[in-house]
């Protein structure tokens, strides 16, 4: 667990918390999980492979940052529960239609990563995951979604986003998701 929830577990503010784990008066070990401050002991034991494991997170826009953190938290949370070691994390914002992800693109070129933990198929590329799932299990790789359902209506938020993403390119960010919301909703109208 994180020390976020480990405060509000043992009724102490986080910001006590965290000055206790800053000047080593904790009661409990802790550790540091990229950004994240992880309470308990560091997996040991686990069966290691020979790679790295890594979770990724990534969100569309800046102001979903302190999304990132808590999708941190929850992938993390999920690998440790399947009993793998996690190596690093790696956050990134960007669009999961943009092909130029530096970090996305760094993990896919690293062949020390031989998993990489999601908690979305579409965190990681909104079309042609199987493509990319395909490619690293053919190099002795590999892909683990936490939540392999996701939204029920993919098609339907697929066509969102390649709407919302035409749109920010001829009428402006906020402009584009309310047109592409319109779009979408006169779509799925029932023509009763």
């Amino acid at each position: 667990m994180n020390l976020k929830e480990w405060a509000a577990a043992t009724g102490i503010s986080y910001a006590t918390a965290r000055r206790r784990y800053e000047s080593g008066t904790l009661p409990v070990p802790a550790y540091r999980l990229g950004r994240l401050i992880m309470v308990g002991e560091p997996l040991t034991g686990v069966t290691a492979e020979a790679g790295q494991t890594v979770v990724y997170a990534c969100g569309s826009s800046a102001d979903q940052k302190p999304d990132l953190d808590r999708q941190v938290a929850r992938v993390t949370v999920w690998a440790t529960g399947q009993r793998l070691a996690v190596d690093r994390v790696v956050t990134e914002v960007g669009s999961a239609l943009d092909g130029h992800r530096k970090k996305f693109l760094a993990l896919l070129r690293d062949p020390a990563v031989t998993t990489i933990v999601v908690e979305h198929r579409d965190r990681f590329a909104r079309f042609g995951a199987e493509y990319v799932e395909a490619a690293l299990a053919a190099q002795g790789r590999r892909l683990l979604v936490v939540d392999p359902a996701g939204v029920d209506d993919d098609l339907v938020r697929d066509v969102t986003e390649i709407l919302t993403s035409l749109c920010s390119r001829l009428y402006g960010r906020q402009a584009a998701e309310n047109r592409a919301r319109r779009a979408v909703e006169v779509a799925t109208e029932d023509p009763a």
